[in-house]
């Protein structure tokens, strides 16, 4: 019996209602910390975050671009949906795993890439890939990290890697070797970043990737100690100066360098037949990152990709540029059997399920997965990992579903319909 009485509710589920063993093979690590036990939704690691990381460093992870107007809608996009639960199912055996790319995974999230990782917590990109490969969930290495991804790929096999495409395709074929020979399977090629969003936020704080010291942000470190201490001096006397290792087939330069990583601004003038190179040069899982048209997502399945993720960067490129979620059913309707992936926005085990319903066959979540490293290192990411399992697993069966394969469009209703036609019946109870 699973009791869940620390959780939310006294109950306790039944042998029945219990996930089946495939789903439990790989069950969140238990977290001994007293203080990390007392984090219950992903949000608050967030605010702990805030308080920890230097303000430069938390403005870059936290803001969009402009306005914020796609970040804002990301989040938004969500409660733009109500969930509509089944009752008097009976007795379930429910599962949560989801098979991508012929493997199966023990929950349908992974971590998504973030750059510049190993700013926020010593050695993140490892802690990450760690924390993720012990609960059975894929973590995408970004292609601009700090830590080589040849000591991600040791560290936690099945680790994936984002790649921004270099100017030229000899770059393009040394970069793949460089991947092949590490042992990746999956490649995840961003085409949503041409050129950088207008980030106001980094500009204002001073702040950049590569780094330009000022008087303003090392008094933003010192003022944060624990960071400067467990993180920065931590990086630097044990690691040296950390350099963007995996941004081209060999090392990049130092986050104190002024060099052009963008190559000049080359990569701008990519097309789909930089798509169709990679796909004739990689032999393992090709994944298209930040589509947002159902035009694109066709483009690219004709292109031979095995998977596309819908995405707007995080709010991080184009300002105003539509939630993920809301163009989720025109591309999935677009096109129905390559493996559809979204991120953007989610931070409950409901945001999920309202996207796996919609017709996502996984998500990811980044910022969150951050946030509780900065806070925890590996076991503040196994904590967030184990409250999304937890939020997933009780959300299940309250929706009444023993898989999410059971999901469609029936068990979600636009927040829209069902309020106007709550103040239409209220309307006329009271004319009544």
């Amino acid at each position: 019996m699973t009791d869940t009485a620390g959780y939310g509710g006294p109950w306790k589920a039944s042998a029945a209602e219990e996930f089946s063993p495939a789903a439990s093979a790989a069950p969140a690590q238990k977290i001994e910390s007293k203080y990390l036990r007392k984090f219950l939704t992903l949000e608050e690691f967030e605010a702990a975050a805030k308080r920890k990381l230097p303000r430069v460093l938390y403005g870059y992870a936290a803001s969009g671009t402009e306005t914020d107007a796609s970040l804002r809608q990301n989040r938004e996009s969500y409660t733009a949906y109500g969930l509509v639960p089944r009752v008097l199912m009976g007795k379930r055996k429910r599962d949560m795993g989801v098979s991508l790319f012929g493997r199966r995974y023990s929950a349908p999230f992974g971590i998504a890439p973030m750059g510049a990782s190993a700013l926020f917590a010593y050695r993140a990109d490892i802690r990450l890939a760690e924390a993720a490969k012990s609960a059975d969930i894929p973590m995408v290495l970004s292609g601009a990290s700090l830590i080589a991804l040849e000591e991600v790929a040791q560290a936690a096999p099945g680790t994936w890697f984002q790649a921004y495409l270099p100017a030229h395709p000899e770059q393009i074929r040394r970069l793949l070797e460089r991947l092949a020979r590490a042992g990746y399977e999956t490649l995840v090629v961003t085409v949503d970043v041409p050129v950088p969003g207008n980030r106001e936020v980094d500009k204002r704080n001073g702040f950049n990737v590569t780094l330009k010291p000022s008087a303003g942000l090392i008094w933003d470190g010192i003022t944060r100690p624990a960071w400067l201490v467990g993180t920065a001096l931590r990086t630097t006397l044990l690691r040296g100066m950390p350099h963007l290792e995996n941004y081209r087939a060999v090392r990049g330069p130092s986050i104190l360098s002024r060099a052009d990583i963008r190559g000049g601004g080359a990569i701008e003038r990519h097309g789909w037949a930089e798509i169709r190179l990679v796909r004739s040069l990689w032999k393992g899982n090709l994944v298209v990152k930040g589509i947002l048209s159902a035009a694109d997502a066709r483009l690219a399945q004709d292109c031979g990709v095995d998977g596309i993720v819908i995405s707007n960067h995080g709010g991080r490129q184009l300002d105003g540029a539509v939630a993920p979620l809301r163009v989720l059913p025109t591309i999935r309707e677009a096109v129905p059997r390559l493996t559809v992936m979204i991120d953007g926005g989610i931070r409950r085990g409901t945001d999920m399920i309202k996207a796996l319903a919609l017709g996502s066959d996984f998500v990811f979540m980044g910022r969150p997965f951050l946030y509780a490293a900065a806070v925890g290192g590996a076991d503040g990411v196994t904590r967030a990992i184990h409250l999304m399992r937890e939020e997933i697993q009780r959300d299940m069966v309250l929706l009444g579903i023993g898989s999410l394969s059971e999901l469609d469009a029936s068990f979600v209703s636009e927040a829209s319909c069902w309020t106007s036609c709550n103040r239409m019946n209220d309307m006329n109870f009271r004319t009544n």
